[in-house]
């Protein structure tokens, strides 16, 4: 890789502003030293004026605290490895996995692992850090440039009887080769820039984009008190002059950094009649809340410089509730943690926040069991039997059972679902979601006697029961059937999803993702419903509405986009101004230039915090190719291939630059390098596909776009394309098979459905044609092309009775 690319590429950067807004931000994140990662990492600071002290500072006053807080997760968050820390069995061990068989052993009071490596091939590697303690724990590697690898390798940390004290692969028995984006040694596995920053306090991961290099450092390697109280130099100094002057010092904030204490000292209590326990003074739990997101999210950092109290979405760019994240109805799928569940549940929004369970210090719930959530639910009425319909002591009789249920990761980790939902299974006969009563059944798990006649893997058996016990009334529309609609592209979805996303009595998580559901349609009614969005006080909201906002014209989105420019929210103004078509820049006036100037420097000095992923490069790619910078947007994604060479989407964007400038034999080249790297790559075959239909090459082109339809059969778009290529080459029978059997499968797709009409007209089958004509119009009756399009076909049912 030509390095003086990034000098070159960061100088260009500087010279994309016109109006005297320079990148200062992005030169200013370059260090062009030569200085070595250190082990022992230096103290970092915010300011000069709040620095971080460490524990032992915390300690002399806050001892209590500091006891609950030894031996809690955070405490061994991440450690040195030794004798002490290593739960792992390296006494000369062998463990086999899918026919490779990796070492385990000590050298010299040292840890080490023979296994694969990046080649693929067997070597040494040394243990330097261990990582997190139960149920498992996992191994640091360093490698050159400052990077550290997770093996995939892992310590099972579970009582034997439980199954543990063994090794494991955190991806069970898939198999993962050296070349697979997902490989231990690549850039996915990085703890730089993948988990450092929830292990440690105060850490800063500071990647040199010019030397491809790391010096990360922190004030604690693990997450200490600081971590989330803040840098604590000014609360010393405030306890220090209070001690020598206890007279004379008024409490105020105390020189914290964030303070959790509730100013109006509400608390929970029972009121007459009441089953369940309501604040007294009501409470905006956001503050503690966003201060736990930043490590219990599913999220990206934008900005290395925390402030503590200010809004999370300042720094970090969280999750929705968006597919292969979240099943339809807003229940966990994949590892997204805890954040955006809880922000569904009515605990939070009745002011639950997360220390009214966990102690904050030793993070364990004060009391096990329904005790805990007893202290809010009162035992006679959630406790009963006519209440949970199990046996007494059983676990059916568990609340968090049936509320909370688990889903395991990494193997041998059940994590709670913290949406603090009802069973629904109903809702999962309707949307194929998972359910509590399912979940729990499968193991044969504390049957009532009289169950044990029915099959309660049985969905219809389960929802009866359910209706049996709880009553078959109107429950209304979830919004998961809103959401599992909208996800499909169905039109009569609109309505319902515009009125969710613009109820103001629904939880700020589910608005925003109904608003991030928009981008799936193109309609008159989005506009003023977008428009809401975007004036929402809550930044959660603004953010999900600018996701979905695509589909909006370039004259709507630089009218709607530019008062986003002076939101206080980084995230918010940063996202307005990388959206705002930059065709539209140059009519500007002056104000507001200079607002977009510096959100957009911003935007450039998010995408270079991350500049060690090929994401960021692809985005600095894509701005530079829109702002007409091509030499720039080739050599952007160059770098994000060179970062990451099993990333098709860096491949494909190349290769789209070269067919914007008539260069389609270098995006030959690309695309082949592309497929050499990653054979199964439907997106790859599809873009060669198409290039080589251009070329004249029909036949070849076809044959990708099959392979593509075929490797992605989801992905509505890639079968259309076949359907089209093989029309084009006279197989018609054959497309229309593919485009119908593409149908089934996308029901509402404009393109499929307005391809059918079109070859079922062309082949004199003119009853199939009116038939999805009517179709169409019903499912997009605004459209006036699809009207015309049934008026012609009603012509030609005259024309030919």
């Amino acid at each position: 890789m030509n390095q003086t690319f990034i000098s070159n590429i960061f100088r260009k950067l500087t010279l994309v502003i016109s109006s005297g807004f320079l990148f200062v931000i992005i030169i200013s994140t370059i260090n062009c030293t030569n200085s070595t990662y250190k082990t022992e990492s230096t103290v970092n600071s915010t300011t000069d004026s709040l620095k971080y002290m460490s524990r032992e500072v915390c300690k002399t006053c806050h001892e209590r605290e500091y006891e609950l807080f030894v031996g809690s997760d955070h405490d061994r968050a991440m450690d040195i490895a030794d004798s002490v820390t290593v739960l792992g069995d390296f006494d000369d061990v062998t463990f086999r996995h899918l026919g490779i068989d990796s070492r385990f052993y000590k050298k010299n009071g040292n840890y080490f692992v023979y296994t694969e490596g990046p080649d693929g091939k067997m070597a040494e590697f040394r243990v330097n850090y261990v990582f997190g303690v139960r149920p498992l724990q996992q191994y640091l590697v360093a490698f050159p440039g400052g990077r550290y690898q997770c093996l995939p390798l892992c310590w099972d940390a579970r009582p034997k009887q439980e199954g543990g004290q063994r090794w494991f692969h955190i991806y069970g028995q898939e198999r993962i080769p050296h070349t697979d984006f997902l490989y231990w040694t690549r850039v996915m596995q990085n703890w730089n820039y993948m988990c450092a920053e929830c292990h440690s306090t105060n850490l800063k991961k500071n990647f040199d984009a010019e030397s491809n290099s790391y010096h990360t450092t922190w004030s604690e390697i693990d997450v200490s008190c600081e971590a989330c109280h803040g840098p604590g130099s000014a609360h010393v100094s405030w306890a220090e002059e209070a001690a020598r002057y206890p007279a004379s010092q008024e409490p105020g904030n105390m020189g914290l950094a964030i303070q959790f204490n509730d100013p109006d000292d509400g608390t929970w209590v029972f009121k007459p009649g009441s089953k369940v326990a309501e604040r007294t003074v009501k409470r905006d739990g956001i503050k503690t809340l966003e201060t736990c997101a930043r490590c219990h999210a599913r999220r990206s950092t934008i900005h290395e410089d925390y402030t503590f109290g200010k809004s999370f979405l300042d720094t970090h760019r969280p999750s929705l509730l968006e597919d292969n994240l979240y099943f339809p109805d807003g229940q966990i799928q994949d590892e997204v943690y805890v954040y955006a569940s809880f922000l569904q549940s009515k605990m939070y929004h009745k002011g639950v926040i997360c220390s009214d369970c966990h102690d904050p210090h030793s993070l364990k719930v004060y009391v096990q069991g329904n005790a805990l959530c007893y202290r809010c639910h009162l035992p006679d009425v959630y406790g009963s039997k006519s209440h949970h319909f199990h046996k007494e002591n059983s676990a059916g009789a568990l609340c968090v059972e049936c509320h909370m249920p688990e889903r395991t990761y990494m193997q041998v980790d059940p994590r709670r679902d913290h949406s603090m939902r009802n069973p629904r299974p109903d809702l999962s006969e309707r949307l194929g979601t998972p359910n509590a009563c399912s979940q729990c059944h499968k193991k044969l798990l504390d049957r009532l006697d009289r169950l044990d006649k029915l099959d309660l893997s049985n969905l219809t058996n389960l929802t009866n029961l359910f209706y049996e016990w709880y009553g078959k009334r109107d429950r209304g529309v979830h919004y998961g059937e809103t959401f599992w609609e909208a996800r499909l592209g169905y039109p009569e979805a609109l309505p319902q999803l515009i009125a969710l996303a613009t109820d103001t009595s629904q939880p700020a998580m589910i608005r925003s993702t109904a608003f991030y559901y928009f981008q799936n349609y193109q309609a008159a009614s989005l506009p003023p419903a977008i428009r809401i969005g975007l004036m929402d006080s809550d930044p959660l909201i603004r953010f999900g509405t600018l996701q979905g906002s695509i589909s909006l014209t370039d004259e709507e989105k630089n009218t709607l986009y530019k008062p986003l420019l002076r939101d206080p929210v980084r995230l918010i103004r940063t996202q307005a101004a990388r959206l705002i078509p930059v065709t539209s820049v140059s009519g500007m006036d002056h104000q507001t230039r200079e607002l977009y100037d510096k959100a957009l420097t911003e935007y450039m000095a998010i995408e270079t915090t991350n500049a060690d992923h090929p994401f960021a490069w692809l985005n600095i790619g894509n701005y530079l190719l829109e702002s007409g910078q091509v030499t720039e947007a080739e050599q952007a994604y160059r770098r994000a291939i060179y970062i990451e060479p099993a990333l098709p989407q860096s491949y494909n964007n190349l290769a789209e630059l070269y067919r914007q400038t008539s260069q389609d034999m270098k995006g030959k080249e690309v695309l082949l390098e592309e497929l050499t790297h990653i054979p199964g790559s439907a997106s790859g075959h599809h873009s060669l596909g198409l290039l080589l239909v251009r070329q004249g090459e029909k036949a070849a082109g076809a044959n990708h776009l099959k392979q593509a339809a075929e490797l992605e059969p989801g992905n509505a778009r890639f079968a259309y394309v076949y359907g089209v290529a093989l029309y084009s080459t006279g197989k018609h029978q054959q497309a229309i098979d593919i485009l119908e059997k593409a149908r089934k499968l996308h029901p509402f797709d404009r393109n499929i459905l307005f391809g059918l009409v079109s070859y079922y007209r062309e082949m004199g089958q003119l009853d199939e044609a009116r038939a999805i004509a009517e179709e169409l119009t019903e499912y997009y009756p605004s459209d006036p092309n699809y009207l015309e399009v049934l008026k012609r076909m009603k012509s030609l049912r005259i024309a030919n009775p």
